[in-house]
């Protein structure tokens, strides 16, 4: 066969297998959302994380794939600068779209379960001090542009140690501020009713009263959601992200902070100050007290109050 030939069957074969692998992608996103009932965050990861196993892929045909190739995709992702705990995501995400490749009957045998997962050291989550928290919630300051809002935002997220995008969901039917609690819907939208204190039902309160009504006129005075932007919008997780980022930054809290810290402070605070495990885990959406037990590593001035009360030699 003519050289030119073989480039023209070699690029219409690469073509032909990157149309059916995407059309697998789009079919197990569409299984995720369906059948799994998994959230639209939940399904956008899986789509980012297997957008780089195309990337890798590069045209060849899923089916062909040998476990020895499928080994390399680890190394590559290291060598794309990913850290340890994103590659071992990453494997885990390929590993579940070959297990439904096998489950639809597009592949014989599923060669990614041969894929090494790294074994990881679970990282201590970044937990601030009651005082450091004080100084957070209080950092939006008074007579600033929303600064109702923004400081209702930031107790919501330590008052009920709510994920950022269950607080950017919040639908207004969701908060029942005289009984003190509101419903959040988290992975799987499963819902679970989490208590408010005080003072995050009266931020909430003059938010609401003095801030809100303007907000929503500007976009759709009906719109359901709790928390709108300055355009009147549904305010993203994204944004809230930049919020948090900024507060702590005004009160001069660690720059290591992220979306999750208030909530692993909020679990961290109430077994430190002796709330039962399993009752946290219920506040905090854990299908898994394991996930939970982390934070009992956090505080353990706690642990040795404990021993020191009741161990009979100590």
């Amino acid at each position: 066969m003519p050289r030119k030939d073989l480039k023209k069957l070699v690029k219409t074969k690469r073509a032909a297998a990157a149309s059916d692998a995407t059309r697998w992608r789009e079919a197990f996103e569409r299984y995720l959302a369906s059948e799994r009932q998994m959230s639209a965050n939940t399904v956008a990861a899986y789509r980012r994380d297997l957008r780089r196993f195309f990337e890798w892929l590069a045209g060849r045909r899923l089916a062909n794939l040998t476990a020895s190739d499928l080994a390399d995709y680890p190394a590559w992702l290291s060598d794309q600068g990913l850290a340890p705990t994103s590659v071992a995501r990453h494997v885990v995400s390929l590993k579940s779209f070959f297990r439904y490749l096998l489950l639809e009957g597009a592949l014989n045998d599923n060669q990614a379960a041969l894929v090494a997962s790294q074994k990881l050291w679970r990282r201590v989550p970044k937990v601030l001090s009651p005082v450091e928290v004080d100084r957070l919630l209080t950092a939006p300051v008074v007579g600033e542009p929303l600064w109702r809002r923004d400081r209702a935002i930031l107790e919501l997220l330590y008052a009920t140690g709510a994920r950022v995008s269950e607080v950017s969901n919040l639908r207004l039917r969701s908060v029942r501020l005289e009984e003190r609690y509101c419903l959040c819907h988290g992975k799987g939208d499963k819902e679970r009713m989490v208590p408010m204190g005080v003072s995050a039902q009266r931020m909430l309160a003059s938010y609401l009263e003095k801030e809100r009504p303007k907000l929503a006129k500007r976009r759709d005075p009906e719109s359901e959601y709790l928390l709108l932007s300055s355009r009147g919008d549904r305010l993203s997780r994204e944004r809230i992200w930049e919020l948090l980022k900024k507060s702590a930054a005004m009160a001069g809290v660690s720059a290591k902070i992220s979306p999750h810290s208030l909530r692993h402070s909020f679990a961290t605070h109430l077994l430190a100050g002796g709330a039962d495990i399993r009752h946290v885990q219920e506040l905090l959406g854990h299908a898994s007290i394991a996930t939970t037990q982390l934070y009992t590593h956090v505080d353990a001035s706690k642990l040795k109050k404990v021993h020191a009360a009741f161990h009979p030699r100590a």
